[in-house]
This record gives structure tokens, sequence and C-alpha cells, in this order.
């Protein structure tokens, strides 16, 4: 949401005269409004088998996440990382469920658009799927 404050409106006591430029002070707020869901179909590569999901899109993550309980109730293929990754959430605060230590490798459709992905596997919560910005 965004607020164009006018400082006469605001009990300023600034002094305008027609000559005087007026500054506009822009505001956002820190909390979306929406959050943006879509719903994806992530394909095994080693079965084939797909899966549904309903993805959070959000371009603040800085990449693709699965959820650890969504990968493993699936039977996604986890490979194991050379080096753990530290994760740590929107707060800035260190994930409760730790490192990334797993990855899934999986084709993702969206409206015919098909591509190769890694996932990074963490704890998300009730979210099961976060497309960010890799």
């Amino acid at each position: 949401m965004y607020s164009v404050l006018h400082p006469e409106k605001l009990g300023n006591k600034l002094n305008f005269t027609s000559n005087t430029k007026r500054v506009r002070d822009v505001r956002r707020t820190l909390r979306p409004l929406r959050e943006v869901w879509m719903k994806v179909g992530l394909e095994k590569l080693e079965s084939h088998e797909g899966v549904v999901v309903k993805a959070l899109l959000d371009s603040g993550a800085t990449g693709l996440f699965m959820d650890t309980a969504f990968a493993k109730e699936k039977g996604f293929r986890m490979e194991k990382m050379k080096k753990p990754l530290l994760v740590k959430n929107m707060d800035r605060s260190v994930n409760i469920g730790g490192a990334i230590t797993h990855q899934v490798e999986c084709n993702m459709f969206f409206k015919g658009h098909i591509e190769r992905v890694r996932m990074d596997v963490c704890n998300l919560g009730k979210t099961k799927v976060i497309l960010g910005m890799p």
C-alpha cells in the first residue's frame, strides 16, 4: 500500500508559496497486502510421476525451496549437498529447521512452460514450495 502525504495536511508549519515546489513523502508498508500463489506441476526425474502443488511466488526469496516434509511425503529424491547452507527467515532469524543439506532436482510445469529446476530442501512450515529469484 502506498500513501502520499502532503505536509500541509499533517499540520506542519511550513510556509508554501506559489513559487515553492511541493515535496511528496512516499512510504510503503513492509508487509505485502496479498500473496501470490500459483499451481505448478512437479515431475520426479526418475519415475516421471507428477505432483501438483500450490507454490508461493516470492520475489524476495533468494532461490527455489521445497519443504522437507513435503519432499519426503511425495517421495522426491533428495541429493546431499557438498556444503550446507545457512537458512535465514524474513526477519533475519535462523530457521528452526537448521541448515539446507539437501536439494531436489525435478521438472516444473506451468501453463505450457517446462523447466528443470533444482530446489533447496528446508523447513517451510505450512508452505510446500516457494518460487523466488535464484
